[in-house]
């Protein structure tokens, strides 16, 4: 078994259990418990388990406040932000989902975008509203504490009504088989539509969320167009992406300033070359 099929089978055990030890895992998957310890502190450090003496608990279920998320990888989220800022056209209609990077979207907008924002997010509502060049539509409903999200009959409601250009997408979690995840159950229904009348939808996801799975499942990742992430070098971050990569997600990587080339300003794909940019589908 590779390391990292190990590491997937090592998480399922995790979450399956209420806690699980370094000894019994060592046991099951025929290694050495120091090979189980490395492979539970890399675990640990992408935030998908709990290291604890002897073995590992389960992650809580929940993703923390947005006061907390907003200064959290806050140079990730908007090198993410001004990767998808630059696949907008000027008159385009898109969606900008609720979540911290989706904010950074907003505010990443080229100043010659005149076109028309359809958002659930009354942060993103907020943000955009002194652009009055911006036609901006905000989908009501109620409105969950913390992130200020819209959600229930009335906002699902609204997506069903409308067409997109392109949908930007907030995600609690990316992962080669478990898809899109979130924490939210109220809101993955309304993500789904997103999804459905969108030309194009990107997911937008630092590196932090390769791999991590939250407790509700929006859909395969085949059935958006491309995950937006920052350029992770790392060891765990290299293998996240080939994960996703060998699942059939199309991945475009967002250059940290401190790292671009002067060369390579733009998207890269997982492989040597610069990925193109994803050709829009038609609607149904």
């Amino acid at each position: 078994m590779m390391p990292t099929q190990r590491r997937q089978a090592i998480l399922a055990e995790v979450r399956k259990a209420s806690a699980v030890s370094a000894d019994g895992l060592a046991e099951m998957f025929g290694v050495s418990v120091e090979t189980i310890r490395r492979d539970l502190r890399g675990l640990r450090d992408k935030g998908l388990l709990e290291r604890v003496y002897g073995g590992a608990l389960p992650v809580q279920s929940t993703e923390g406040t947005f006061a907390a998320r907003s200064v959290r990888h806050h140079d990730r989220k908007r090198a993410i932000a001004a990767l998808a800022a630059s696949l907008v056209a000027p008159q385009d209609t898109i969606i900008i989902d609720i979540g911290t990077t989706a904010l950074e979207v907003a505010r990443a907008l080229p100043a010659d975008f005149r076109g028309r924002v359809l958002t659930n997010s009354v942060p993103v509502a907020m943000e955009l509203s002194a652009r009055d060049q911006i036609e901006l539509l905000l989908s009501g409903g109620q409105v969950r504490q913390g992130d200020a999200a819209c959600y229930g009959a009335q906002a699902d409601a609204f997506f069903a009504e409308v067409y997109a250009d392109k949908a930007f997408l907030g995600s609690g979690g990316v992962d080669a088989q478990a898809g899109l995840t979130d924490y939210y159950p109220h809101e993955v229904a309304a993500r789904r539509v997103m999804i459905a009348h969108a030309g194009s939808s990107y997911v937008l996801a630092d590196s932090s969320k390769l791999g991590q799975v939250a407790v509700h499942r929006v859909c395969a990742l085949t059935q958006v167009t491309a995950v937006i992430t920052n350029a992770d070098n790392s060891l765990t971050g290299a293998e996240a992406a080939g994960a996703l990569a060998a699942a059939g997600c199309d991945m475009l990587h967002a250059p940290m300033p401190d790292s671009a080339l002067p060369e390579d300003r733009g998207p890269q794909s997982t492989g040597q070359e610069a990925a193109p940019r994803p050709a829009d589908r038609p609607f149904p």
